[in-house]
């Protein structure tokens, strides 16, 4: 075999072996990201499903409060009215960027709710609605709770897939950034009581 044949087929192995080691390395930054981005992702629905569950315990509670403070303010009808549309509204939310919107819509006709109960004191000392009111509050604070969670798992999730090169992977692969339950420009403001 002549000298070049021999330099030849070193250059050659040398850039076959630069050429494996690359695709090796390739290949598993790819499948490192795809497997990372596809936890979180699962992460992030795992995260909204805890928050759909307290979602869905507000949901069942509410009849019955709202039910309870009917018998003491009959002529409150409005406000009911606006319960009852924006429980219906959660109820037919199939995404969660319908779900955030409907439960902010529920969070404040829940507020303008508590308002109405704040006129009624006989309501306030009946055990049922005490009860009642203590569980919705229970419930209100576990999906604050779950809420956090589900914004953290988003915020990390959309920083993932955002960052360069992983941003050209995660379009490649269809994923696609996660809404944040924010809570709506009402909660910015307190709640007036009038007497």
């Amino acid at each position: 075999m002549r000298k070049g044949t021999k330099i030849a087929l070193i250059i050659a192995a040398i850039v076959v072996g630069a050429l494996l080691v690359f695709g090796i390395g390739l290949f598993s930054y790819i499948t490192g990201t795809y497997n990372a981005m596809v936890r979180m992702d699962e992460g992030v629905k795992t995260a909204w499903a805890q928050v759909e569950n307290q979602l869905q315990r507000r949901m069942d509670l509410i009849p019955n409060y709202v039910e309870t403070v009917k018998g003491y303010a009959r002529h409150e009808r409005e406000v009911f009215i606006e319960v009852t549309k924006a429980r219906s509204q959660v109820a037919g939310a199939t995404t969660p960027s319908q779900k955030i919107e409907g439960n902010n819509q529920l969070t404040a006709a829940l507020g303008r709710l508590l308002l109405v109960v704040e006129r009624y004191p006989d309501l306030k000392a009946n055990q049922n609605f005490i009860r009642l009111q203590d569980e919705l509050a229970g419930t209100e604070n576990r999906i604050a709770v779950e809420r956090m969670r589900y914004n953290e798992a988003v915020k990390g999730y959309n920083i993932y897939i955002r960052r360069f090169p992983n941003n050209f992977l995660a379009g490649i692969f269809g994923f696609t950034r996660a809404p944040l339950f924010e809570a709506p420009e009402e909660a910015n403001q307190p709640p007036k009581v009038k007497f």
